[in-house]
């Protein structure tokens, strides 16, 4: 058994470990500009996605590509630096979904810092568009010494941090869904169940790392069926 368990463990790392190194060759895609739709009818979905800390939107295309399959749903996404904090993130998103036409419903679907800035925007920007959140191994606890990186969103992350504190708390009042989806073997949000946000569904994805799930078919099934289940109720 404890054999098994050792190479079960070997095996979760090394896949963790190719998914750091998928994460590399994307890093350099979609930094020019956001990716918008071209073209939106009234009442389409459009799945916007968020990358988290030391990333950029490029690390999202195997997903984004997997929703942008379903029909009538559109994809939207953007790179951001690591350095503002998420209420400036939160504002970047914005200004960033104004383009879009008011008649959409949004999905916001964030990895690690990416699922933080998706729920504060739902908590604290009253878009009436969205209609949903998911969060990727985000860690809605904190990782212990972020906030001794002394920057904006790493100070977010600090487990003493306002944001997260009042997001987890303030958790019931928000009456937009969220599901979190979580990775049994994340080395980075540990104990995983803990960072699920308070009152929302959780999903714990068994022998994943925390990256794992950027390119994980059941997470993205998870994603998509999340996204048309919103559907089904409009």
């Amino acid at each position: 058994m404890v054999f098994k368990d050792a190479l079960s463990k070997l095996r979760v790392a090394g896949i963790e470990a190719l998914s750091y190194a998928r994460q590399a060759t994307l890093l350099h895609l979609d930094v020019d500009k956001p990716v918008l739709p071209d073209r939106v009818a009234e009442g389409d979905d459009v799945v916007v996605l968020l990358h988290g800390l030391f990333a950029t939107a490029g690390v999202l295309r195997p997903l984004r590509q997997a929703v942008a399959k379903m029909a009538n749903v559109h994809t939207a996404t953007f790179t951001y630096a690591p350095g503002p904090d998420v209420d400036a993130l939160t504002t970047k998103l914005f200004e960033l979904l104004t383009k879009l036409p008011g008649s959409v419903r949004l999905h916001l679907v964030g990895h690690s810092l990416g699922g933080v800035v998706a729920r504060a925007y739902a908590h604290d920007r009253g878009d009436g568009r969205v209609v949903q959140t998911i969060s990727l191994a985000s860690p809605f606890a904190g990782i212990p010494g972020a906030g001794a990186l002394a920057f904006g969103a790493a100070r977010d992350l600090d487990p003493q941090s306002p944001l997260l504190r009042r997001l987890r708390i303030e958790a019931d009042t928000v009456a937009i869904p969220h599901l979190s989806i979580l990775a049994g073997a994340d080395n980075v949000v540990r104990p995983p169940r803990a960072h699920a946000l308070p009152g929302g569904e959780v999903f714990v994805l068994e022998e994943r790392g925390h990256n794992t799930l950027l390119f994980d078919d059941e997470a993205a099934r998870l994603v998509k069926e999340r996204i048309a289940r919103a559907r089904r109720r409009a």
